[in-house]
């Protein structure tokens, strides 16, 4: 059956043997004033507070950032650009809209949104999506020599946190950061983030196939159902099929889908929550851009 997600053998991450390589995010992020850099603009003591227009009741943080400066780091767009979210009244410093271009503020430690999306304001957070080949571990090292996703990362492998995991012979989507209390909501089943997978199947895919998965299967440890399901193709006794749900078990799909009567042969994460696997090749990465870490923040109340 052929598929249209680009694919690469078992254990090779790109068809070819080669490390990872980052892309660019598949969305883009709010343009910047075409003619201002982002590194351009006032410094930070060439603003005088007396001058400010507004007041707010906002704390400013002793030898904190300038919110410009911090949202112009953080990727926003340039100087200019973020100072007139700033007067628009587009921006929130834990939880209070604040209009003065100099208000100094803590991005280790507080939380600033744009248009009601948190961003990750500190520098130090990274956030990248993996296209996970199968024959990869989901984990950083393995005693018994196998490829592992820090072969895939290289020298950002130990400071990250892997979201969920992934069969050893699973393809797809995997979601990495160093924001632990992101990474931790994003895979705790309480907050019910989804997860969509294509699998191909064998057996003749009757039509009530959804009405059982949707209603629930009986598993040894217990039902499970699926929050979506449909047929993308039938080949003979093969199909391909794409199933949705927040469920976090072990081998849950595979799980599914055998106790249906069909067994999988091939199975791909192509989507976690709002990011998707998109055209990202296999073995490859790219950092998410800052709209889509706002809607992770977003899908898991943060």
């Amino acid at each position: 059956m052929n598929w249209t997600l680009v694919m690469s053998p078992a254990g090779r991450p790109d068809g070819r043997g080669r490390p990872a390589q980052r892309g660019r995010p598949d969305q883009e992020q709010p343009l910047p004033d075409p003619d201002q850099e982002i590194g351009d603009g006032a410094d930070d003591d060439d603003w005088d507070d007396e001058d400010e227009q507004e007041r707010d009741s906002l704390t400013d943080v002793p030898g904190g950032v300038r919110l410009q400066k911090v949202l112009a780091a953080a990727g926003i767009g340039s100087r200019r650009y973020c100072e007139e979210l700033i007067g628009a009244g587009r921006v929130e410093v834990d939880g209070e809209i604040v209009r003065r271009f100099g208000a100094r503020v803590d991005p280790q430690q507080q939380v600033i949104r744009v248009d009601g999306r948190r961003i990750p304001a500190s520098e130090d957070l990274v956030y990248i999506a993996l296209n996970k080949p199968a024959g990869v571990l989901t984990s950083m090292s393995d005693s018994r020599g196998r490829a592992t996703m820090a072969d895939l990362l290289g020298d950002v492998a130990e400071r990250l946190f892997h979201v969920g995991r992934l069969d050893y012979d699973t393809e797809g989507l995997m979601l990495l950061m160093n924001d632990g209390e992101l990474a931790h909501r994003l895979a705790h089943p309480r907050f019910g983030v989804p997860k969509t997978y294509l699998a191909e199947v064998t057996g003749t895919v009757p039509r009530d196939l959804a009405r059982q998965l949707l209603g629930g299967i009986e598993l040894e440890d217990g039902v499970a159902s699926a929050d979506k399901f449909r047929v993308i193709e039938r080949l003979g006794t093969r199909a391909l099929v794409e199933i949705t749900l927040h469920e976090g078990r072990k081998h849950i799909v595979r799980r599914m889908l055998a106790a249906a009567g069909h067994p999988v042969t091939r199975l791909v994460r192509t989507q976690v929550g709002p990011i998707a696997l998109g055209s990202l090749r296999p073995g490859t990465t790219r950092e998410l851009s800052v709209k889509e870490i706002g809607d992770l923040y977003a899908a898991v109340g943060l």
